[in-house]
């Protein structure tokens, strides 16, 4: 299993999986931050946008992800009137907010570890500069409890993980080595398709040789402390707990929520989220895609129903998500 979205949209675009012989089984977990949003996040800023007085920052893939209906998103809270700005940095947002000094601006952080450090910045920048209009949505999430959700579920039977070179990055080598606890050998690897070759390569090795442990394949980027800096500022302005990801549930200590030495930054303070529970859209397969129990065209709404232009589920959404590659290079 690769669980990076960067990776998925790779292998798909240089059709690495079409020349895979039927022993080897390349399946996609939930890597693409945007397509494991829960639903509830969508459906708090789409009502914010509309009812309160808030300019919404945020990233453009997050512009189309649906809500808990595909009459939800901040595309079609735009078109109703909500203000929603597209940004390219966290710092953008803060910007934003001091050049808008009697609206409140809210910035959707979303992410893995890989992000995280960047929302982090930005609400110590404000704090630095006595910013009273900024605010934080914390939708981060971290990969190694997601990953062990993966290895514990009896549906499936991974062998061996691809390891995301950008939380790597962050992380670092000794970030992964929770996989020997599962006896599963894990590869860190880049983003070229050599990388990735050789990555699977290192990892049909470490699997056939019954070899459990993680081998760096990117070291020139990865190093095996991380990057502690990053991992520092993270520390200090997050903490780990309990959070919900789409079609898959709740994860302990998988979504980074913010300290309470910032909490006037935390926009859950002043507006309350709940988490709706329910069964998300029972037709869309997003969630089995996420798990890799599936393939995306074996969902019945595939290329049907669901499309780039008429998505029912995150994972068409974003360039990263399962069912945009499949639907493009397949």
């Amino acid at each position: 299993m690769e669980v990076c979205g960067t990776h998925t949209e790779a292998i798909g675009r240089f059709g690495l999986r079409s020349i895979l012989n039927d022993n080897f089984n390349l399946i996609s977990g939930p890597g693409c931050p945007v397509c494991v949003t829960h639903s509830s996040y969508i459906d708090y800023v789409y009502n914010l946008a509309l009812n309160e007085n808030i300019i919404i920052a945020t990233y453009g893939d997050m512009i189309r992800v649906p809500g808990s209906t595909p009459s939800i998103s901040l595309e079609k809270a735009k078109a109703l009137g909500g203000d929603i700005r597209i940004v390219y940095s966290s710092i953008d947002a803060v910007s934003l907010a001091i050049d808008n000094p009697q609206s409140k601006v809210l910035f959707l952080g979303i992410g893995f570890e890989t992000t995280a450090p960047h929302t982090a910045v930005a609400i110590k920048e404000a704090k630095y500069n006595n910013i009273k209009n900024f605010y934080v949505l914390s939708m981060h999430k971290s990969v190694e409890p997601v990953m062990k959700s993966l290895l514990r579920d009896k549906e499936l039977n991974i062998q061996g993980f691809l390891c995301p070179g950008h939380v790597a990055a962050i992380i670092g080598e000794k970030g992964f080595y929770f996989l020997r606890d599962f006896n599963c050998p894990g590869v860190i690897t880049g983003f070229k398709i050599e990388d990735i070759v050789v990555g699977l390569w290192k990892l049909l090795k470490m699997i056939k040789e019954r070899d459990i442990g993680v081998e760096n394949a990117y070291k020139s980027i990865v190093s095996k402390d991380g990057n502690i800096v990053a991992l520092k500022v993270i520390e200090e302005v997050f903490y780990k707990k309990k959070d919900y990801w789409r079609g898959i549930g709740a994860i302990d200590s998988s979504g980074f929520k913010i300290r309470d030495e910032y909490g006037k930054y935390n926009i859950e303070n002043i507006y309350p989220l709940e988490i709706n529970k329910f069964e998300e859209n029972s037709m869309c397969q997003c969630g089995k895609v996420l798990k890799g129990i599936i393939k995306p065209e074996q969902c019945n709404l595939f290329k049907e129903v669901c499309t780039p232009e008429n998505p029912i589920g995150p994972c068409m959404v974003s360039v990263e998500g399962s069912c945009a590659a499949y639907y493009k290079y397949y």
